[in-house]
Formats: structure tokens, C-alpha cells, sequence
């Protein structure tokens, strides 16, 4: 992943807000972002998270 927080709390709250803000779908913020979508959702799902397309963002 590039240049993205290593707390997955403060990961959490970084894409959200990306997402909120920039993004209608994490699809799209993975491509432009050049993320690994597995790899982020993963390490969020270690805290419990998971994408929610209907909200567009991770809960």
C-alpha cells in the first residue's frame, strides 16, 4: 500500500473520510489511490471493519 497510515484505527479513519470527501466507491478511491483493495480491506477487517457499498465507508 502506498504512503498510508500503519494504525489500522488511524487507517480507518483516513479512508473514510476519503471516501466521504473525494470517492463514490472504494473501486474507484483503489484505483486513483493505487491501493490494493484486498490488502486494505484485510487489514480493516483486523479491526473489525468492513466496506459497506450502500454507505461508502467501512463500519
Amino acid at each position: 500500500m502506498m504512503n498510508l497510515p500503519e494504525d489500522p484505527v488511524i487507517l480507518l479513519s483516513y479512508i473514510n473520510t476519503k471516501l466521504r470527501d473525494e470517492y463514490p466507491s472504494l473501486d474507484i478511491l483503489c484505483e486513483e489511490m493505487q491501493i490494493d483493495r484486498g490488502g486494505l480491506e484485510e487489514k480493516l477487517a483486523a479491526v473489525d471493519y468492513a466496506y459497506d457499498a450502500e454507505k461508502n465507508q467501512f463500519i
